[in-house]
């Protein structure tokens, strides 16, 4: 029996509005449900369509249906009616239950409407949950944290917007796992889905749809180690750069370990040319945020030629072979683990971009390119930091990427400036838009990066 019956789907548009993962905001949803899958007799993940915006998005939304309220789990609620209560399910610790025994437990999810279909596969132990809560703080989707009887916690991160095509978090990050890296959190498992769709041209693209329509595949769910008690990189650096401490040695060992990991990455993963077209793809990405800037940002209006000057210099320097990267790496997606070192977290990419050009090849110099921005601003952001804090952690990072990798990013300097000043093109749009306090920062590294430039 359905539990997303016309009266849920009615109040599902209310509850969803208010999440903080619906990107309609400001909108009032307009909900057709797309397939739904079975977990057991309570639950069921249910895959919606919103049309309010000027494109369609697809949401995740596991429920769970109870015949009578169930304390503690007010907040939670979606709908209550004559045929019961119904409550995300990532909240109620049964429908939690249900989407991690369905990876464990390797389970086939039927469709409940006869459309779509869920696989679970599990990449190491399957652990036995004793409790779970959910992460609050998520802006794109849900993490459910379990405590496990006799190991170590287990977080699952359930992705409430779906693209067909497989999830760069999840193939990512098991790649890197199934190399024997120790820079990622142990695998558990993954959740696949499949439902129709009406665009023929998606990526993603399996047999078994109806007339008219067709099936795509992609990620629901990862499942994989959680590592708690333990600080990210932005706060072990904040900390550091506000107490006036040195950095360089932590952040040489961060070098090293994102060098480690493009190698792996390199290993195991598809690499390719950088061919004219890339060049030229790349080229207009980074002219469409120059513009962007300029308009936004009345401090680079004059900055315009120079600007255009380093981004076309980076498009025509030397490139190495494309491969996977992390895709939106900063302190803030890195954890200081005690004995382990620093551990790489959220393989996603850049939220905002279409999942196929966050599965492609990159150059590994954004990922470099990223971090060192994220010195700046924590150097900003730090009371009474140190003057040349940030630059002594961006040359030690450097050293220690030299260092594994054997090729040296500050060789390819057009590249590297190119990339870092996209990367603050990017920031400066961003801060105009909704922190407006915060654009000094972006605005002083564009200036520094204008000014090395300026004397090479």
């Amino acid at each position: 029996m359905s539990i997303l019956d016309a009266e849920v789907l009615g109040a599902l548009g209310t509850w969803l509005a208010g999440r903080r993962w619906y990107t309609g905001k400001g909108r009032t949803p307009r909900l057709t449900a797309v397939s739904g899958l079975r977990l057991d007799e309570l639950s069921q993940t249910w895959l919606v369509r919103d049309d309010a915006g000027p494109e369609p998005v697809l949401y995740q939304v596991p429920l769970t249906r109870h015949g009578a309220p169930v304390a503690g789990l007010e907040g939670a609620l979606v709908a209550a009616g004559p045929a019961g209560w119904v409550y995300d399910g990532c909240q109620d610790p049964d429908g939690a239950a249900a989407l991690l025994r369905a990876i464990t437990q390797e389970r086939r999810l039927d469709p409940v409407d006869g459309r779509g279909l869920g696989t679970g596969h599990r990449a190491g132990p399957a652990p036995v949950p004793t409790g779970s809560r959910v992460l609050t703080g998520e802006q794109s989707n849900t993490s459910v944290i379990y405590d496990v009887a006799d190991g170590e916690p287990v977080i699952l991160k359930v992705f409430r917007v779906l693209h067909p095509g497989y999830n760069p978090d999840v193939e990512v990050q098991q790649a890197l796992a199934s190399a024997g890296s120790a820079r990622v959190p142990r695998p558990v498992g993954d959740l696949v889905g499949r439902w129709p769709v009406r665009d023929a041209g998606s990526p993603g693209v399996v047999t078994g749809a109806g007339a008219g329509e067709t099936l795509v595949e992609g990620h629901l769910a990862l499942a994989q180690e959680f590592l708690p008690g333990v600080e990210d990189a932005w706060r072990v650096a904040l900390r550091a750069a506000t107490e006036g401490e040195d950095f360089t040695d932590r952040a040489r060992a961060l070098g090293e370990a994102t060098a480690e990991v493009h190698a792996v990455l390199a290993r195991v993963l598809p690499t390719r040319t950088a061919d004219d077209a890339a060049r030229a793809a790349t080229l207009r990405g980074w002219q469409g945020r120059q513009g962007d800037a300029v308009a936004h940002v009345p401090a680079l209006a004059g900055r315009a030629e120079e600007i255009g000057a380093v981004l076309r210099a980076g498009a025509g320097a030397p490139w190495p072979r494309l491969q996977r990267v992390h895709g939106d790496y900063h302190l803030g997606q890195v954890l200081d683990v005690p004995g382990r070192g620093w551990v790489l977290l959220d393989f996603e990419g850049e939220p905002l971009r279409p999942l196929a050009e966050r599965t492609e090849p990159d150059l590994p110099q954004r990922d470099v390119a990223g971090m060192l921005r994220s010195f700046d601003y924590a150097a900003a952001s730090a009371a009474g930091a140190p003057a040349g804090w940030a630059g002594a952690a961006r040359e030690a990072f450097l050293d220690g990427y030299a260092a594994v990798s054997g090729g040296d990013p500050r060789a390819g300097a057009e590249l590297l400036r190119a990339l870092e000043l996209d990367k603050a093109l990017y920031e400066a749009v961003y801060e105009a838009r909704n922190r407006p306090d915060w654009l000094p920062i972006p605005v002083a590294g564009i200036e520094r990066i204008l000014a090395g430039a300026g004397g090479t």
